[in-house]
């Protein structure tokens, strides 16, 4: 049966997390979930939007239960293959004074080997936005040609293309992160990058320069992350500083996901850019007050209670 048309399609890696705790010396894990673009998805489902994921993952109990969090979710996964000669990747989170660091075993996973063919392109066609990232660039020249197939196939049906940057030197050297990236956001109608990856790949540090640059690329909507300092919106005619939303920090894992998922949302449901921007800075905090990259993401509901406070 082919499945019904949503509103987002997100492109990339999951995976299984563990993250530590500050139980136990440092020595106890949480198990949970994560992956940007998956990160991204649940949090646009959560604010109520129809969204579906694509990439692929390992005939493995790890991949099962990915697939048994986006049924609860409500993210479709038709999109995501089963491949037998790969397997669903596992990542560790430790924290410490300088903040969260992240260990990866992904060398080889499922969706390090999609493929161009593998793509549902007539569900890309029939999407209102097609989202991706930095990292569903960075896992494989594989990866990266899908990920450039699925721009292609979006931008011929006039399907919007949004991009977080999501900067990972583990994965490639910072000249051929500079090439691709830059490349890839000239294709991109919403660009939702973090301050500190622009300036790496750019040599600026002025938010408001970091801004002008990607809409210099073509960019319709930026939403410059900045962290504890807020984000900065804007389009080619006016911009606005989204202040933090004040919040019991704990880990900051999938706040730049929540951000994006959040933003595109509201976006699609008609906000201007400053209301989606404040909207979306208020969802990223509130997935700070707990660990893990998904089970913090806020609800709708509880996006409700924390604006009504507000």
């Amino acid at each position: 049966m082919q499945s019904a048309p949503v509103d987002i399609l997100a492109l990339g890696e999951a995976m299984l997390e563990f993250n530590q705790t500050g139980e136990g010396g440092g020595r106890h894990y949480l198990q949970g979930f994560g992956g940007d673009t998956s990160n991204f998805a649940i949090a646009a489902a959560r604010q109520g939007a129809r969204v579906g994921y694509l990439s692929a993952l390992g005939d493995d109990e790890h991949g099962r239960l990915l697939r048994a969090l986006w049924d609860q979710e409500g993210v479709d996964h038709s999109g995501v293959a089963t491949d037998a000669g790969g397997y669903t990747a596992v990542y560790f989170v430790n924290h410490d004074e300088r903040g969260h660091h992240f260990s990866f075993m992904r060398v080889g996973s499922a969706a390090a080997r999609m493929q161009p063919s593998h793509l549902p392109r007539e569900r890309i066609a029939a999407a209102k936005v097609l989202h991706l990232s930095g990292i569903s660039l960075a896992i494989s020249p594989s990866a990266c040609d899908t990920a450039y197939a699925a721009i292609d196939t979006a931008r011929r049906a006039g399907v919007r293309v949004s991009f977080d940057t999501n900067l990972r030197l583990k994965l490639w050297p910072v000249d051929r992160a500079r090439a691709v990236m830059t490349d890839v956001m000239r294709h991109c109608d919403i660009l939702l990058p973090s301050v500190d990856d622009v300036a790496a790949i750019t040599g600026l540090r002025d938010p408001d320069a970091l801004v002008d640059w990607c809409l210099g690329l073509g960019a319709k909507v930026v939403a410059l992350k900045l962290g504890h300092e807020g984000a900065l919106v804007a389009d080619p005619r006016q911009r606005w500083h989204i202040p933090p939303h004040a919040c019991k920090h704990v880990d900051a894992t999938g706040a730049g996901d929540t951000f994006g998922g959040a933003f595109i949302t509201r976006l699609l449901a008609g906000d201007d850019l400053p209301t989606a921007g404040r909207y979306a800075a208020v969802a990223a905090a509130l997935s700070t007050e707990g660990y893990g990259a998904v089970e913090p993401i806020p609800t709708a509901q509880r996006m409700r209670e924390a604006l009504e406070k507000r």
